[in-house]
Protein backbone atom coordinates (compact mmCIF):
# COMPACT_ATOMS: atom_id res chain seq x y z
CA UNK A 1 0.00 0.00 0.00
CA UNK A 2 1.30 3.26 -0.82
CA UNK A 3 0.44 6.89 1.34
CA UNK A 4 1.42 10.31 -0.13
CA UNK A 5 1.19 12.65 3.12
CA UNK A 6 1.45 16.54 2.38
CA UNK A 7 2.48 19.02 4.88
CA UNK A 8 3.18 22.97 4.96
CA UNK A 9 0.35 24.46 3.92
CA UNK A 10 -1.19 27.34 5.86
CA UNK A 11 -2.42 31.24 6.06
CA UNK A 12 0.05 33.40 4.58
CA UNK A 13 -0.29 36.75 3.69
CA UNK A 14 0.19 38.45 -0.22
CA UNK A 15 3.51 38.53 -1.33
CA UNK A 16 4.88 35.58 1.55
CA UNK A 17 6.22 32.38 0.71
CA UNK A 18 5.07 28.73 1.64
CA UNK A 19 7.18 25.64 1.50
CA UNK A 20 5.18 21.96 0.75
CA UNK A 21 6.22 18.81 0.95
CA UNK A 22 5.17 15.46 0.23
CA UNK A 23 6.64 12.14 1.15
CA UNK A 24 5.53 9.15 -0.22
CA UNK A 25 5.70 5.66 1.55
CA UNK A 26 5.05 2.10 1.50
CA UNK A 27 5.94 -0.20 -0.99
CA UNK A 28 7.76 1.19 -3.64
CA UNK A 29 9.79 0.11 -6.59
CA UNK A 30 10.66 3.54 -8.17
CA UNK A 31 8.49 7.13 -8.85
CA UNK A 32 8.16 8.71 -12.47
CA UNK A 33 6.82 12.06 -12.09
CA UNK A 34 5.89 13.33 -9.16
CA UNK A 35 3.62 17.04 -9.14
CA UNK A 36 1.86 19.37 -7.65
CA UNK A 37 -1.96 20.13 -8.11
CA UNK A 38 -4.69 22.48 -6.93
CA UNK A 39 -8.16 22.93 -6.62
CA UNK A 40 -10.06 26.13 -5.56
CA UNK A 41 -13.69 26.40 -4.28
CA UNK A 42 -15.72 25.91 -7.52
CA UNK A 43 -12.68 25.39 -9.74
CA UNK A 44 -11.44 22.47 -11.33
CA UNK A 45 -8.44 20.49 -9.83
CA UNK A 46 -5.37 22.17 -11.75
CA UNK A 47 -1.45 21.29 -12.75
CA UNK A 48 0.80 23.78 -10.76
CA UNK A 49 4.15 22.10 -11.53
CA UNK A 50 5.68 18.85 -12.42
CA UNK A 51 9.38 16.98 -11.86
CA UNK A 52 10.50 13.88 -13.87
CA UNK A 53 13.01 11.14 -12.09
CA UNK A 54 15.68 12.79 -13.88
CA UNK A 55 15.13 16.32 -12.62
CA UNK A 56 13.18 17.52 -15.75
CA UNK A 57 10.66 20.16 -14.36
CA UNK A 58 7.34 21.90 -16.20
CA UNK A 59 5.31 24.76 -14.65
CA UNK A 60 1.67 26.51 -15.38
CA UNK A 61 2.13 29.37 -16.42
CA UNK A 62 0.47 31.18 -14.05
CA UNK A 63 3.67 30.16 -11.52
CA UNK A 64 6.56 30.40 -13.46
CA UNK A 65 9.30 32.90 -11.85
CA UNK A 66 6.70 32.67 -8.82
CA UNK A 67 7.39 28.42 -7.51
CA UNK A 68 9.83 25.98 -7.63
CA UNK A 69 8.91 22.35 -7.84
CA UNK A 70 12.26 20.21 -6.36
CA UNK A 71 12.66 16.28 -5.16
CA UNK A 72 15.01 14.33 -3.20
CA UNK A 73 14.72 10.88 -4.74
CA UNK A 74 16.26 9.17 -1.81
CA UNK A 75 13.56 10.10 0.69
CA UNK A 76 10.65 10.22 -2.31
CA UNK A 77 9.43 13.12 -1.17
CA UNK A 78 8.76 16.53 -3.80
CA UNK A 79 8.90 20.11 -2.61
CA UNK A 80 7.03 22.79 -3.97
CA UNK A 81 8.51 26.39 -2.81
CA UNK A 82 5.90 29.02 -3.47
CA UNK A 83 7.24 32.70 -3.31
CA UNK A 84 5.45 35.78 -4.29
CA UNK A 85 2.16 33.94 -3.15
CA UNK A 86 -1.09 36.32 -4.49
CA UNK A 87 -4.60 35.68 -3.29
CA UNK A 88 -5.43 33.40 -6.48
CA UNK A 89 -3.32 30.76 -5.50
CA UNK A 90 -5.53 30.17 -2.53
CA UNK A 91 -6.52 26.21 -2.74
CA UNK A 92 -6.04 23.21 -1.59
CA UNK A 93 -2.93 21.69 -2.75
CA UNK A 94 -2.67 18.13 -3.42
CA UNK A 95 0.46 16.24 -4.29
CA UNK A 96 0.23 13.51 -7.41
CA UNK A 97 3.00 10.67 -7.59
CA UNK A 98 3.15 8.56 -11.19
CA UNK A 99 4.73 5.18 -9.79
CA UNK A 100 6.00 1.71 -10.08
CA UNK A 101 5.22 -1.15 -6.67
CA UNK A 102 6.41 -3.74 -8.73
CA UNK A 103 6.83 -5.06 -12.16
CA UNK A 104 3.77 -3.70 -13.21
CA UNK A 105 2.75 0.03 -13.34
CA UNK A 106 2.94 2.55 -13.30
CA UNK A 107 0.37 3.69 -11.38
CA UNK A 108 -1.00 7.00 -10.04
CA UNK A 109 -1.77 8.07 -6.42
CA UNK A 110 -2.46 10.98 -4.77
CA UNK A 111 -2.02 13.04 -1.40
CA UNK A 112 -4.84 13.86 0.78
CA UNK A 113 -4.15 17.70 0.10
CA UNK A 114 -2.77 20.90 2.41
CA UNK A 115 -4.95 24.17 2.21
CA UNK A 116 -2.89 27.25 1.55
CA UNK A 117 -5.05 30.24 2.19
CA UNK A 118 -3.30 33.92 1.14
CA UNK A 119 -5.17 36.71 2.36
CA UNK A 120 -4.25 39.98 4.11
Amino acid sequence: QVQLVESGGGLVQPGGSLRLSCTASGRIFSINVMAWYRQAPGKQRELVASITLGGSTKYADFVKGRFTISRDNAKNTVYLQMNSLKPEDTAVYFCYADLFTGVTGPFGYWGQGTQVTVSS
